[in-house]
């Protein structure tokens, strides 16, 4: 199964959950989104994850997120991202140590693909 797959499905999964499929990108994300792009957002995406997501005790665990004031957010929300107790209870990322590269590239490409998805809605 490829991680493209387990992106779709995961994705799939996350959508039938009522609060995560409430958050959606608007007018003013996708004007971002187009001011910057995506290269960009990626870039955005990156820094967020490994400030506030990679270590094994981010400070404000489970509050470091905000809802809105920027696309990333929203998709870590919609995607269980957001903080370390989402990554085990979603996507089985154990808490209590660093991403590894691997969980860091699944996170940004789980953030990515739903922004992509937003993107074509």
């Amino acid at each position: 199964m490829t991680t493209e797959h387990n992106i779709s499905q995961k994705l799939k999964k996350l959508s039938s959950s009522k609060f995560r499929s409430s958050f959606k990108l608007g007018k003013q994300d996708f004007e971002y989104i187009e001011r910057i792009g995506m290269p960009k957002l990626k870039s955005h995406a990156k820094d967020f994850i490994t400030q506030k997501l990679s270590q094994a005790y981010p400070e404000n665990d489970g509050k470091q997120t905000p809802f809105r004031g920027h696309p990333v957010f929203k998709a870590q929300h919609a995607t269980a991202t957001c903080c370390r107790g989402c990554l085990y209870k979603w996507h089985k990322i154990p808490k209590g140590r660093r991403l590894n590269e691997s969980e860091t590239g699944y996170v940004m490409n789980i953030i990515m693909s739903w922004i992509q998805k937003e993107k074509k809605v």
